[in-house]
């Protein structure tokens, strides 16, 4: 067995499913969903999907021996799962492999019928079967396949008469294995299944039955889970159980994926999914934008203003400036506040008013009644452009995603800035980003566009991204403005 805190690298010896709900694409999807790392050996390629088996090729034995080999000459197998075979010169050569490189844990799951019915193991591969059950730790047949194993092991009239408990014992003392006969092909409200070993019935594992017709794959699934666990737990029973419940919670999640027409695959990610954290949208579209925030705290406009070296002419054309620009703010706002209803609605509607006041106030009082007759430069009008055909889209998600890195940008240069002396030049502007007032519209802008984003298809989410990715792009180059306009005026003087 590994270490408690090693990953569990688990081999998989299965045939394929193109639509990825059976064989061994089932298998690395449960293998990964137990942080197991999975491998694969391709025994049979099989081309089928959720309505049924169309055909199987199967590669020369050689080639599957060259696969084989490539894995244990190379890896430290800690777990193989034994699935799809198909004939029996495919069952003998998996069986020589496996004296020769027995790994600690073997899981045989007898693919012998899909759920859609076809056959996947010929006759012959059916009697040779038994010999690689001597090699196997756990056997995990569905009720078919394990009356079938039961004739295997010499047990006609009891494979006939008797129940599958009887049929389990048969085949656990034949090849001293421990068996686990699955129920999920049973009636009744709960999906028993019964681990037996050669003395007898070790437990029964129970579980609500899920009503859903997408069951594709659930055999495979179930014992690379085991296969994968147990290399970690070093106890069947555990890693059993721990299986059950996964396989009944991605039984659960079966009908939202939507795959295929006929009998569709689980979901193996629904537990690792439901563990996870709740995506942040617009966390996520600030780690987008990481490199444009460096170079903004980086530009030499806000650099000259945080140590008070910015030449005041420079600075008072940059408030001429984010007068046009927060005059357009405050009608985009006011837009959303229309296009909202309830507490949104007043927020943005206060944040416009905020921008009114602030084009008033703090900025008339800066300019002293100068610069009132500037005009728009490029880069202010590229910038309200930008927010206009937001506002065009006519999608209150994107014209929200739009005008958030203004909110967001100036808050968090606020909180790179720091605290200023009183007698710094542009003490109440620094002051002015840093508010706390401010940090929490910030936070309050940026809660009400998750909301929009989280209820968003993934095409208006997109939109919403690149409207939001585009304006902190505009943010940058607002800033870099004021400087790169003064260059331009002084080499065209």
């Amino acid at each position: 067995m590994s270490g408690g805190g090693r990953v569990p690298r688990v081999l998989s010896i299965a045939g394929t499913d193109p639509t990825g709900g059976a064989g061994m694409q089932a298998d690395l999807k449960a293998i990964a969903a137990h942080d197991g790392y999975g491998m694969g050996v391709v025994t049979a390629l099989v081309a089928q999907n959720t309505r049924g088996v169309r055909s199987v090729h199967v590669p020369d034995v050689a080639f599957l021996r060259e696969q084989l080999e490539a894995v244990s000459d190379d890896v430290a197998v800690d777990a193989v799962k034994v699935g799809m075979l198909g004939t029996a010169d495919v069952v003998r050569t998996v069986a020589e492999w496996l004296r020769a490189n027995r790994p600690p844990v073997v899981v045989v799951d007898p693919v012998m019928v899909a759920t859609s019915g076809d056959r996947l193991l010929d006759t012959d591969a059916s009697a040779a079967i038994g010999e690689l059950l001597t090699l196997a730790d756990l056997v995990t047949p569905n009720r078919a396949e394990l009356s079938a194993l039961a004739e295997l092991a010499g047990a006609e009239s009891v494979a006939a008469a008797d129940g599958p408990i009887a049929q389990a014992l048969r085949v656990a003392r034949a090849w001293d294995v421990l068996v686990l006969a699955k129920g999920g092909h049973d009636g009744g409200d709960t999906s028993d299944d019964v681990l037996v070993s050669a003395s007898g019935v070790v437990r029964t594992f129970t579980a609500p039955r899920v009503r859903t017709t997408n069951t594709h794959g659930t055999g495979c699934s179930l014992s690379s889970a085991i296969a994968t666990l147990v290399v970690r737990d070093g106890d069947w029973e555990l890693a059993i159980g721990t299986a059950k419940r996964w396989l009944t919670q991605a039984l659960e999640g079966a009908d939202a994926l939507d795959v295929g027409t006929g009998s569709g695959p689980v979901d193996h990610g629904a537990v690792v999914r439901a563990a996870l954290p709740e995506v942040s949208w617009t966390d996520r579209w600030w780690d987008d934008v990481g490199g444009v925030l460096q170079d903004t705290i980086a530009c030499a406009f806000l650099v000259r203003m945080r140590d008070g070296t910015l030449d005041p002419e420079v600075f008072a054309g940059y408030l001429a400036q984010d007068v046009h620009y927060l005059r357009a703010y405050e009608r985009h706002l006011s837009l959303l506040a229309t296009w909202s209803t309830g507490e949104e609605s007043a927020f943005w509607a206060a944040a416009a008013q905020g921008c009114a006041d602030e084009a008033r106030d703090l900025h008339h009082r800066r300019l002293a009644g100068t610069r009132g007759d500037d005009a728009v430069l490029p880069t202010c009008a590229g910038y309200l452009a930008h927010l206009e055909e937001a506002a065009a889209s006519g999608d209150p998600g994107v014209l929200a995603a739009a005008v958030l890195p203004c909110f967001r940008v100036y808050a968090w240069v606020g909180t790179r800035f720091g605290t200023v002396p009183d007698e710094h030049p542009f003490a109440d502007w620094v002051r002015a980003y840093d508010d706390p007032g401010f940090a929490e519209a910030s936070a309050a802008a940026t809660a009400w566009v998750e909301r929009r984003a989280a209820a968003a298809t993934p095409a208006e989410r997109g939109a919403m991204t690149r409207a939001f990715r585009r304006s902190t792009e505009w943010e940058l180059a607002f800033f870099r403005m004021p400087l790169e306009e003064g260059r331009l005026s002084a080499s065209r003087g």
